[in-house]
């Protein structure tokens, strides 16, 4: 990989929002290492920008220095392939792609340098590798795969009684429906229905939620539409007297009663430190098989909890490694 000094122009893409560019890192590694990367992430919300800056994190620690080129594609497809097609002909370094679309439009426009995905949760379901374990071309990085039976069973923790759980997922992301799908499979051994609705935006996901009817809880995969309108849910859980089990700790930050998720920030570092192996020492991503994340956490909202009519058990409470008060 050649290192350079590199001159940066933000180029505007339509409406496309550069969320931030500045140098990073302090200290040049050292050696003068300098890098250009551009981030293409598909949306605001917690978890992405937690991956980001994790991401942009793993340099700052290792001491590399980095011009970047962070740009934002406001939960649009078109506007994640008008960032990708950009960055394909910028000089770059490297590219990370942060959600699943974001990462098919990049791992689709460019070919020639390395493209690294992180918040993505299937990537060979995704179509970005071939496989997992040997991923067999320039695309590579860390999958958000849930334990999704893990955070089903919490309804069941905190509402043994609960028959029904509501999942609104966008029909447009593989992502979620391979979430949906393990959902289904969980419920059978935990004696609940999944009622489910699809979206094609945020802005479908209070009629959607509506038209669930009646459950007893509801279930946020890491559905980027859904994530960042995540305030719809928490409405309809309190006005229903529905318990809301989140996929990650920002759901629960912002208002759901519980999860057991992955740590987005770990996340990101990890991806980063995959970068730099790729930069620093010549490692080829077609030979990094996809990493996933051992980082649990169980963050509990006991408040929340409570307007949505339920009550955390003082076991879960006790145990929990962050509690939103």
């Amino acid at each position: 990989m050649r290192l350079r000094k590199v001159a940066t122009a933000m180029v505007a893409v339509g409406s496309i929002l550069a969320v931030s560019a500045c140098g990073g890192g302090e200290g040049g590694g050292g050696e003068g290492d300098s890098y250009s990367i551009g981030v293409s992430q598909l949306v605001q919300h917690p978890a992405l920008d937690a991956s980001t800056e994790g991401f942009k994190k793993s340099f700052e620690d290792a001491g590399v220095d980095v011009e970047w080129d962070v740009q934002n594609a406001q939960g649009e497809q078109a506007n994640a392939t008008s960032i990708a097609q950009q960055f394909a002909n910028d000089d770059l370094d490297l590219v990370l792609a942060v959600a699943t679309p974001a990462a098919q439009a990049a791992a689709q426009a460019i070919t020639d340098k390395p493209v690294l995905f992180t918040a993505v949760t299937d990537a060979e379901e995704a179509g970005l590798v071939d496989a997992n374990d040997k991923p067999g071309g320039n695309v590579t990085g860390t999958s958000d795969l849930n334990p999704v039976e893990e955070q089903l069973k919490l309804v069941k923790d905190v509402k043994p009684d609960a028959k029904t759980v509501g999942i609104v997922y966008s029909s447009g992301e593989v992502n979620s429906q391979v979430q949906v799908d393990l959902a289904k499979k969980a419920a059978k051994d935990l004696d609940v229905k999944i009622k489910e609705a699809t979206i094609a935006n945020s802005g479908e996901l209070a009629q959607a939620v509506d038209s669930l009817g009646k459950v007893d809880a509801y279930y946020v995969p890491t559905d980027n539409n859904v994530v960042s309108a995540v305030s719809t849910m928490v409405q309809a859980a309190e006005k229903n007297k529905a318990l809301l089990v989140g996929s990650e700790a920002g759901q629960v930050e912002s208002g759901a009663a519980i999860t057991r998720g992955i740590d987005y920030t770990k996340l990101g570092e990890q991806t980063g430190e995959m970068a730099l192996k790729i930069l620093q020492d010549g490692t080829k991503p077609a030979e990094m098989p996809v990493e996933t994340s051992s980082n649990l956490e169980l963050v509990v909202n006991p408040k929340a909890a409570k307007a949505q009519g339920a009550e955390i058990p003082k076991k879960l409470v006790d145990e929990a490694d962050k509690v939103i008060e």
